[in-house]
């Protein structure tokens, strides 16, 4: 199907019909990238062919960059020219000169324009060094270019976690045009990563508005990661509003939303594929209609009757079974009472036959992926001590240093204390290590506001963080030795929206996975943006596990956690461990002794009481807090 011609087409099937905009769905970003660069390679050369120039808006963030490295490819493998192309971007940050790696002017040369021929006097980028006060005629001649240009033939767009497309926030009218723009809070500490604390984040930026974005002649907004689903239902499925500036997508003639099957989960056809279908009624279909049902109704599912099933749309549930909704309540209580366990590495000596986990062998060996060093204590701190408590063996691995996360804060306060040191030692022996220090403070001090971290400060940054995630794993009862650090190389080498995945990457980890010989595996990055340290981290799990030959492979399982990505939903969970209070404020404490930790990783606890609560909505037991887990199964 093709993408760039919607021809003002939203309902394509009946399925789609909560859609008010046409959305095409893909396995991966990859596959989805692929077809729209080649809808676009096609687009220019039937111009250039005619004589005519194809004028492309182009977007930053990680969203975009599979779809640059395939015009790359296109461009160096078939010969794609860019002679032809005009371009104009969406939006830049404000104050950071051009050639910082975070500025978007910086992005597009390293993501797509040094690798292709365009022509230099052909691309257009807002300019976030302008005097203030020019910053208002800058923004109207943008506007006039693009107008000269003949207006954007394709603008490519992705979408924000407040819906924004462009920097245009919430409150940002359907016809507003390239303008200077606060950001939004939210959108500064998704930043902060990228910038190395939300106090680096520039505070404003420059952006075409969305009327500009809207007088395009084709839009196509990408989403990828089950991060962005719950954003791109709103936008696809819900009320145009200027809250959600991606929603405005709706009122275009040949708008087209482009997302992997992850960002689409939340759309009616796949997450209540019920309401607008026949379905086939196996068993993770039951549990997730009948765990919607009862949330929908705020009953427990003990409580709900037939009528609640025929009224809401999911009669189709009980005329399938032949039973009353008892019988299929019942069912499906045993089935989610039986996700709960205060053993997940299993319990020696009993029947596991309804258990999440098998009870032998006993002990077993476990081994604890953390893509960065925060995540597994976000995500299953908890856990981590329930299985040290009840006797495994515990393996906690860091599959990347984290560095990009630390603060300078962190970095000056070690240099410093160096420094005071060797002044109260008198002592010539301090002289190597106070020009060290010296060189940490003038590095940073030199850098600015906006600057980048040399190697050498980059590399303390890993090691206080190494010491920061060795102080939060004993509070969850790991010892000193349980942990390993593997320094993955697309992380060392990588800055965030800019990392690749390399084979070596894979090859660490499946070296841990052959001398370690886990029995259970606990993992998180599935659900990530594909071009996160997350993702990517998992990715070299995966691979790791194909190339993993003999040993525990074939009886060991793995389970999935979610450290810094959306949690689970209920219907989706397949062991779900209780925490007491105390077991709560112990996995806060962990958490805490991370110095450069935002205002989301601190609320991990309140997600736990969040998935507590729903069970105990449900009908379960009432827990404090619960951390859950999903059984993945290899393809």
């Amino acid at each position: 199907m093709q993408i760039l011609e919607a021809a003002g087409q939203k309902q394509l099937t009946q399925r789609e019909r909560f859609e008010k905009v046409r959305t095409l769905v893909h396995p991966s970003s990859e596959s989805a990238s692929k077809a729209l660069a080649a809808e676009v390679a096609a687009l220019i050369r039937e111009r250039a062919a005619a004589g005519k120039t194809t004028v492309l808006g182009l977007a930053t963030g990680s969203t975009p960059v599979p779809y640059y490295r395939e015009l790359i490819r296109l461009h160096q493998e078939e010969g794609l020219s860019f002679e032809s192309v005009t371009t104009f971007n969406l939006d830049e940050y404000y104050g950071l000169p051009r050639d910082h790696p975070e500025s978007y002017f910086r992005f597009m040369r390293d993501q797509l324009f040094d690798h292709v021929d365009l022509d230099p006097s052909r691309i257009h980028i807002p300019d976030g060094t302008v005097p203030m006060e020019a910053v208002y005629d800058h923004c109207l001649d943008y506007e006039r270019r693009i107008i000269e240009a003949g207006g954007l033939d394709v603008q490519i767009l992705g979408i924000g976690r407040t819906g924004h497309i462009g920097f245009n926030e919430p409150g940002s009218s359907a016809d507003s045009i390239t303008r200077m723009i606060t950001l939004d809070r939210v959108t500064r500490q998704d930043a902060a990563a990228d910038f190395m604390g939300v106090a680096n984040v520039p505070r404003s930026a420059i952006t075409m508005g969305v009327g500009t974005i809207l007088e395009a002649k084709r839009l196509v907004l990408m989403a990828w990661g089950a991060n962005k689903a719950s954003i791109v239902r709103e936008a696809v499925e819900g009320k145009v509003t200027d809250q959600i500036s991606a929603s405005f997508l709706q009122n275009h003639g040949n708008a087209t939303f482009l997302v992997d099957e992850a960002a689409a989960s939340n759309l009616t056809r796949f997450r209540f594929p019920w309401l607008v279908g026949p379905v086939e009624w196996d068993a993770p279909m039951k549990k997730r209609a009948v765990v919607w049902l009862a949330r929908k109704l705020d009953k427990p599912i003990l409580k709900l009757v037939d009528e609640d099933y025929n009224e809401n749309g999911a009669g189709g549930l009980l005329a399938s079974t032949s039973e009353a909704a008892y019988e299929v309540n019942i069912d499906i209580f045993n089935r989610v009472q039986h996700t709960i366990t205060g053993w997940p590495g299993g319990k020696p000596g009993i029947d596991d036959s309804r258990r999440p986990e098998r009870s032998e062998p006993f002990p077993k060996r476990i081994l604890v992926l953390s893509p960065e060093p925060a995540d597994a204590l976000i995500g299953m701190g908890g856990t981590l001590s329930r299985l040290r408590e009840q006797g495994h063996e515990v393996k906690l691995v860091f599959q990347t240093s984290g560095n990009l996360r630390v603060a300078d804060v962190a970095a000056l306060n070690f240099a410093r204390v160096v420094l005071e040191m060797a002044e109260t030692s008198h002592s010539p022996e301090w002289e190597s290590q106070t020009a060290y220090a010296r060189s940490i403070v003038e590095a940073i001090d030199a850098k600015g506001e906006f600057g980048i971290d040399p190697d050498f400060v980059r590399k303390l940054k890993g090691l206080i963080l190494r010491g920061e995630a060795r102080d939060a794993a004993s509070v969850c009862r790991l010892r000193y030795h349980d942990n390993q650090f593997l320094d993955l190389p697309f992380y060392e080498t990588g800055r965030y929206r800019r990392f690749r995945f390399e084979a070596a990457d894979a090859e660490s980890v499946r070296a841990i996975l052959a001398e370690f010989q886990p029995h259970s595996i606990y993992a998180t990055g599935d659900a990530s943006d594909p071009s996160s340290p997350q993702a990517i981290a998992f990715r070299a799990f995966t691979e790791a596990w194909k190339g993993w030959d003999g040993g525990t492979r074939q009886e060991s399982r793995v389970w999935l956690y979610r450290g810094r990505d959306r949690p689970f939903e209920a219907h989706e969970i397949d062991m779900a461990v209780p925490m007491s209070p105390d077991q709560l404020e112990e996995k806060a404490e962990s958490i805490r002794r991370f110095m450069s930790i935002n205002e989301d990783d601190l609320n991990a606890p309140a997600r736990n009481r969040e998935i507590a609560a729903t069970y105990d909505a449900l009908g379960m037991a009432e827990y404090e807090a619960i951390e859950a887990f999903r059984r993945w199964i290899p393809a």
